[in-house]
């Protein structure tokens, strides 16, 4: 049976990028999963009450993560064959490369290596679908899931926020693995609030 659920993603967050890459190793493992990759704004979440949403602003994609959000979305929704490449590849930038992904050059060259014509996404971009998807993803998941970091997991009607510590690298099944063992708490677990370890050693 398919499994469905979303998962959120911010490209500022290592956390993130590890659960992102379990699923989609899982994904090139052949799992039956219908997935929604969402779009969470840590920067909106750190806006004090009061203050315009960085959507709203003169110039929005200034702000840390919203370039590549946009960018990420744009591909998602209109050239979705690329998508995980893409994904993949605005994560790598920031983590593994240790880039600026504010800079205009870097998110460019991550759509180059993913065979997309830059200038057709920089031209969605521009043209402010994407800004709109964003704030309504976000604002609907902080709305109906109270939302508040990436990664969290959304299945069964319930959101959870979960930290994985290490990532598949070209091990397809123990991405599979991982997020099967997450998606069996999350729906199966209704008891189980919270699960933390006390340090980082994986």
């Amino acid at each position: 049976m398919t499994r469905r659920f979303a998962i959120t993603f911010d490209y500022l967050c290592p956390f993130a990028r590890n659960a992102n890459e379990h699923v989609i190793a899982g994904l090139r493992d052949g799992a039956d999963w219908d997935v929604t990759f969402r779009p969470h704004s840590l920067a909106q979440g750190h806006v004090a009450d009061g203050e315009p949403a960085l959507w709203d602003r003169d110039e929005p994609g200034l702000a840390s993560g919203i370039l590549a959000l946009q960018v990420g979305l744009a591909v998602r929704d209109e050239r979705p064959e690329h998508f995980l490449a893409v994904h993949e590849g605005l994560f790598a930038a920031r983590h593994d490369d240790g880039r600026d992904i504010k800079d205009p050059a870097v998110v460019w060259a991550v759509l180059e290596r993913a065979d997309l014509d830059p200038h057709e996404v920089f031209a969605l971009v521009a043209g402010g679908k994407p800004l709109g998807v964003l704030r309504d993803e976000h604002e609907a998941d902080v709305h109906d899931h109270h939302v508040w970091g990436v990664p969290t997991f959304i299945a069964g009607g319930r959101a959870v926020f979960v930290r994985l510590l290490d990532r598949p690298g070209s091990d397809h099944a123990l991405g599979r693995q991982r997020v099967e063992q997450v998606l069996d708490l999350v729906e199966g677990s209704l008891a189980l609030h919270e699960f933390k370890q006390t340090d980082l050693q994986v």
